[in-house]
């Protein structure tokens, strides 16, 4: 075959062949680049060779000798591969304990290379389950070898470490000076960055112990700068390139809005939509991330937005991940708006038939002001006469792609997405890289705190005592649990089981019913009406109650195997209580078994802080599971991490943006190399515009 380059199939370098390569692929290896980001997981420092008569029991040494003998036992009791190593000094015993898959690696008379923790049996020094290397004769020099830093692979199928090593080491000769460059040498030397051949080699064949680490920061680098140009190229893109219908509010239009709230906003609220009443007023859509936390008062928020864009003459759009939650905004936008002209229709999944082709092509017509829906609005039969504002509620449970859908509903119309979850700035910036960020930091007065209690399995009794206390003073309460129907694990509770129970021998003279989310739309909405108007006082529940659930006079949150959350979870669920003037408390029934739960266990109880538990609940989980990478459109990261490498971050944002301001498609010849990367790795996740 020809000379290897980086989009060579694996199969052709040396040592791989198709049988290696069937493997590769499994892990996603496929050419021969992607062998070479198949990055070690760890590095050995070898020590300096000895003689073998200087062993000592318990040192960790290092030995180079020859085989003398070779035996395998393979039905002792721990099945073994036996070698004698000789040197010119004495001889050792070398055991690989269920080592017979190397045996076809070892001939008599190879020159080999142990080291590892010397032992001794029956009086015979020896090492067991060393490391190696087999040698050249002429090739070795006991010198070379002290100190070398050996890299460790993570292993898949039956390719062991040191067959990546070979393998990348092949590979490494032929194409080290193909990896492309996107970087100037003084761009780099101004931020302390490698060359990207130089970046490969250190991490590959690494001489010293910090040349591992300048590379990964290089790699790491390169990877948030790739994500923050695309990030960028989308927010030039829809900034500078869509125009969107102004909405400008007036002294008459502001007052005839604000009469609908029977309420001063806070000095939150009055922040925030200042800010969106700005962004409103421009021609250049508006694109804002609305943060705050539970019962902070972003509806009200939302709510003045939409009847601003309905007073210019347009319509809005409001779309909710759940049912419950869209049938809440309705009810909350119908006590508002009770006997305005404001026209207001509710969308869902369960609208069929004729009455939703009615509703669709009132829609269409521009005789509904306001539409109300969950992804139910995304359908391709939904269409808006002017549709100017999309709002996008609890923006975390639905992805870029969903919300790139809905607002391709209107000619580049101003879209607000709102989140409960708070998310650190700086990581809201990358994530929501397009958006502007608001927050809401404030909650509106006569909210009451919540008291948050974690309950052992010996307190359950008492803990319910005082819940049925909640009860008979007319306070209602939710029960959740993490599962439906019980399952394999006994130590978690199921709701179905565990609403029978309660209704017969805890709470007895009380109304007890069951809501889960495998009900259909209209029991789940007519179980929820019956909560609200305090008709049912316990509700048993998963977390179909997670996210907007409002019932004012509810004050109880029991949240069983409380463990078995998230922390951002056991937030929001908690969020859920004590909206109206009465205090709330949360009981947290937990049984930890692990560190980790402990700590989520512990933050919950010590703070209602959303920002304090968000950063938590990033450290504990990491950004993958925090956001959700795929349905955000976040990249998956192979080597850089958002929360440790937070600088790094910075500095590749603040690069990418500079850049992409100057120049938006990256069409000047020194941007061409980067704009390929930018295009084969990230385009489809990060949903980019065509930059070229």
């Amino acid at each position: 075959m020809a000379d290897l380059t980086l989009e060579s199939p694996v199969q052709y370098v040396k040592g791989a062949g198709p049988a290696r390569a069937a493997l590769l692929e499994r892990a996603d290896i496929h050419t021969v680049a992607d062998l070479l980001k198949h990055l070690p997981r760890d590095y050995q420092c070898r020590p300096e060779v000895i003689n073998i008569v200087d062993l000592r029991e318990g040192s960790e040494s290092a030995v180079c000798g020859i085989i003398e003998k070779i035996t395998f036992s393979r039905f002792s009791r721990l099945p073994r591969l036996q070698i004698e190593l000789a040197d010119s000094s004495g001889c050792c015993r070398v055991i690989w304990f269920h080592g017979g898959y190397l045996r076809k690696q070892f001939q008599i008379d190879q020159h080999l290379l142990v080291w590892g923790k010397v032992q001794s049996y029956d009086n015979i020094l020896q090492f067991a389950n060393p490391k190696f290397e087999l040698l050249k004769e002429a090739s070795f020099d006991p010198r070379q070898a002290a100190g070398r830093i050996i890299p460790v692979y993570p292993a898949i199928a039956s390719l062991s470490s040191g067959m990546f090593a070979k393998l990348i080491d092949h590979a490494l000769n032929e194409v080290l000076s193909l990896l492309p460059e996107w970087f100037s040498p003084g761009y780099r030397a101004a931020r302390d960055l490698p060359s990207i051949s130089q970046a490969y080699r250190w991490l590959h064949r690494p001489g010293s112990a910090d040349e591992p680490k300048l590379a990964r920061r290089r790699l790491a680098y390169d990877e948030l700068f790739l994500m923050e140009l695309g990030i960028a190229i989308r927010h030039w893109h829809t900034r500078h390139t869509e125009e969107a219908i102004a909405l400008p509010t007036s002294e008459q239009i502001e007052k005839r809005i604000r009469a609908r709230f029977p309420f001063p906003f806070t000095p939150g609220q009055e922040q925030v939509t200042a800010e969106i009443v700005a962004d409103l007023a421009s021609s250049r859509p508006m694109n804002r991330l609305l943060q705050g936390d539970v019962g902070s008062g972003k509806t009200v928020v939302a709510l003045h937005a939409v009847l601003l864009a309905i007073a210019n003459g347009t319509q809005a759009a409001i779309m909710a991940p759940t049912e419950i939650l869209a049938d809440q905004h309705f009810e909350r936008i119908e006590k508002y708006l009770a006997g305005s002209r404001v026209r207001r229709v509710l969308l869902t999944g369960g609208l069929t038939g004729k009455a939703r082709s009615e509703l669709l092509a009132k829609i269409a017509e521009g005789q509904v002001d306001i539409v109300v829906g969950t992804q139910a609005l995304l359908e391709k039969d939904v269409l808006f006469n002017r549709l100017g504002l999309v709002v996008v509620d609890e923006q975390h449970k639905f992805g870029v792609r969903q919300r790139a859908r809905v607002r391709a509903k209107g000619t580049a119309p101003h879209c607000l997405v709102m989140t409960a979850t708070p998310i650190p700035r700086t990581l809201a910036l990358t994530v929501f890289g397009d958006l502007d960020v608001s927050i809401l930091s404030d909650f509106p007065p006569g909210r009451q705190p919540v008291v948050t209690s974690l309950i052992p399995p010996d307190k359950t009794s008492e803990a319910f005592d005082f819940v049925r206390q909640q009860l008979q003073t007319g306070r209602q309460a939710y029960v959740v649990y993490p599962l439906i129907d019980p399952g394999d694990d006994q130590a978690v509770k199921a709701a179905t089981d565990e609403a029978a129970r309660l209704a017969q021998d805890v709470f007895g003279n009380f109304s007890v019913v069951l809501l889960h989310g495998r009900m259909t739309s209209r029991e789940k909405e007519t179980i929820m009406g019956r909560f609200r108007s305090g008709k049912i006082d316990l509700l048993v529940c998963t977390v179909v109650v997670e996210v907007g659930v409002d019932v004012a006079n509810a004050t109880v949150m029991v949240v069983e195997n409380a463990e078995r959350f998230g922390l951002a979870q056991l937030h929001q669920l908690r969020g859920r209580i004590a909206r109206g003037s009465h205090k709330g408390y949360c009981l947290a029934f937990a049984r930890p078994t692990t560190d980790d739960a402990q700590r989520r266990l512990d933050i919950f109880a010590a703070t209602s802080d959303g920002f304090r538990i968000a950063e938590e609940d990033l450290r504990i989980r990491g950004p993958g599971e925090f956001f959700g990478t795929r349905q955000h459109g976040l990249p998956q990261l192979r080597v850089a991490d958002i929360i440790e490498d937070m600088d790094l971050l910075r500095l590749a944002r603040k690069d990418a943006f500079e850049i992409i301001a100057d120049d938006p498609r990256l069409s000047h010849p020194d941007h061409q190399v980067l704009k390929s990367a930018l295009q084969s790795q990230f385009a489809q996740s990060l949903e980019l515009i065509d930059v070229g």
